[in-house]
């Protein structure tokens, strides 16, 4: 259950006494808050970090190309379909650290310690107050034909809903989560656009009586002002779904060692550090995440989004199921 705690504060775990060198580190988090992750590292080791940001895809694709040439210390991502695809392509070696053992959650690490989870957002359904009188309780409440015409969501490539529908075939099988997938289709009140504001957008436009969006998109636009949304958030109710069942579905972000990375020890201790409380906090506070460490506090406005209970799967084996759930979007014509 997510609440808000006292946390306690770490000097800097990953190290405790001042390191030098650098860190060559391969990022798709996008966010400008980040920066004080960074410079917090810096100021704490000595040691540089040298940054090469892209999207996910091409950092992935880059690091392939690069074979053992590779200059990457560090993969930073979003979400469990990449950190489990970077594992596959060979591009993340397992490392050993009580650490990160101890600190992180069994189900937010990877079962052969290539990759870890250090911050996350769950996946919610948000709807109308005003003509959504009854929000669906469970994820599979989605597809009830009741919903016809109302729901807004991402397309079958957005690596948060290729996850949700993984963790769908995890918990109830093939069957039950290709008629969960065909029931969403039949129910969307547009073809799937834009990113997980613009279904935020929807309801507040009345295009969309239900949109399913990552909790920080929302608790974004909550602290500052989004275009579109925030001016008239209060239209929107917040559901999280399966709270009698399995928990809201969380996606990760999170990072891994490079397979050939020539600065592994300053890496190790980087995750280690993402893994501190101060970092932790400052997920929450920088970006309006859930951090991965039990007992943090969170920032005012995620915590406004109110207690939960979150899915405790095991996310290497919903990894494991991602292949198949690309699968069930293609046959039931997800765009």
């Amino acid at each position: 259950m997510f609440k808000t705690t006292t946390a306690i504060t770490l000097a800097l775990i990953a190290t405790s006494a001042i390191a030098e060198g650098e860190l060559n580190l391969y990022s798709s988090r996008h966010y400008d808050t980040d920066e004080r992750l960074y410079s917090d590292f810096e100021d704490a080791t000595g040691i540089r970090i040298n940054r090469i940001e892209g999207k996910a895809d091409e950092l992935i694709a880059r690091m392939q190309a690069e074979g053992a040439n590779s200059p990457a210390d560090i993969l930073l991502t979003v979400d469990t379909s990449r950190l489990a695809r970077a594992k596959e392509a060979g591009l993340l070696q397992a490392i050993d650290s009580a650490v990160l053992e101890d600190r992180i959650p069994a189900n937010l690490q990877d079962n052969d310690n290539q990759w870890f989870g250090f911050s996350q957002r769950a996946r919610l359904y948000f709807y109308d107050k005003a003509s959504v009188s009854t929000p669906p309780a469970t994820y599979l409440d989605l597809a009830d034909p009741a919903y016809k015409g109302q729901v807004c969501i991402r397309s079958s490539t957005n690596t948060y809903n290729q996850t949700l529908l993984a963790s769908i075939i995890t918990h109830h099988g093939e069957d039950v989560a290709r008629d969960w997938a065909q029931g969403v289709v039949a129910n969307m009140a547009r073809e799937p656009q834009g990113g997980d504001t613009d279904q935020l957008r929807g309801i507040v436009s009345g295009e969309c009586g239900i949109a399913v969006s990552n909790s920080y998109y929302f608790a974004r636009a909550l602290r500052s002002d989004v275009k579109g949304l925030s001016a008239e958030i209060d239209k929107i109710g917040i559901a999280f779904p399966s709270q009698d069942a399995e928990g809201a579905h969380m996606n990760l972000s999170g990072g891994g060692v490079a397979a050939h990375a020539p600065n592994r020890d300053n890496a190790v201790k980087f995750l280690e550090y993402l893994a501190s409380d101060q970092a932790q906090v400052y997920f929450s506070n920088g970006n309006d995440e859930y951090p991965a460490v039990a007992g943090v506090d969170l920032a005012e406005n995620v915590a406004a989004l109110g207690e939960f209970k979150a899915d405790a799967v095991n996310l290497s084996e919903v990894a494991a199921n991602i292949p198949m759930a690309q699968k069930i979007f293609n046959e039931v014509g997800w765009k």
